[in-house]
């Protein structure tokens, strides 16, 4: 892994550890990998994620969200009812408002249901690309809103927000600490990554 993404998982996983919460973490086949890079077209920095630190059961906790990352042996399972339907069949259309081939769901809101995604079309100069949050409209429709600029940065944003929840109480998802923890989330999040702030997915 590069610094960034290493000081990103450095910070998230050490806040498990302050916060006395369970989380597993492995490695993935070079096999896996490659597959993940020819099916998918994930970029470098994912894939260097998945082969050093595969989050076998990481899911985040903050009064506000619950972010379950997914695992290498759940990244194929983690795309259906978004990209592919159970039986395999796909069900990107190439409509306004559907599912785009370059979706790549990397982690689940398990509170919400909600897919958080890559964009692979939008490779940059690191090897990464931005993550979105996806929520499906009354009309079947998906509506995406920014949630980190990069992967790198998801990993040090929800670093961020386990930290902060920190000062919750037990920090569990509590609708009576929804408004406070955003207002002190928001500028974490803008001295970090601008235009996640912008955004508003997080606040």
């Amino acid at each position: 892994m590069d610094s960034d993404l290493r000081d990103a998982v450095g910070a998230l996983r050490a806040v498990f550890e302050r916060r006395k919460l369970g989380s597993k973490w492995g490695t993935t086949p070079a096999e896996l990998i490659e597959a993940f890079k020819k099916e998918y077209r994930v970029p470098p920095r994912y894939r260097a994620f998945l082969a050093e630190v595969n989050p076998i059961e990481v899911e985040t906790v903050t009064p506000v969200e619950k972010v379950r990352l997914l695992s290498s042996e759940k990244l194929r399972e983690g795309q259906v009812g978004f990209g592919v339907a159970e039986d395999g069949t796909s069900l990107v259309t190439g409509k306004e408002g559907d599912w785009k081939k370059s979706w790549v769901v990397v982690a689940m809101s398990s509170h919400f249901g909600d897919p958080y995604f890559l964009d692979v079309s939008k490779l940059d100069a690191e090897g990464d690309c931005p993550v979105y949050a996806g929520q499906k409209t009354e009309k079947g429709t998906w509506k995406t809103t920014l949630a980190a600029s990069s992967f790198a940065s998801f990993i040090h944003i929800l670093a961020l927000g386990m930290e902060l929840a920190s000062g919750f109480g037990e920090a569990v998802f509590d609708e009576a600490d929804d408004g406070a923890f955003r207002e002190q989330f928001a500028p974490k999040i803008k001295a970090f990554d601008p235009a996640a702030a912008r955004a508003k997915h997080w606040s």
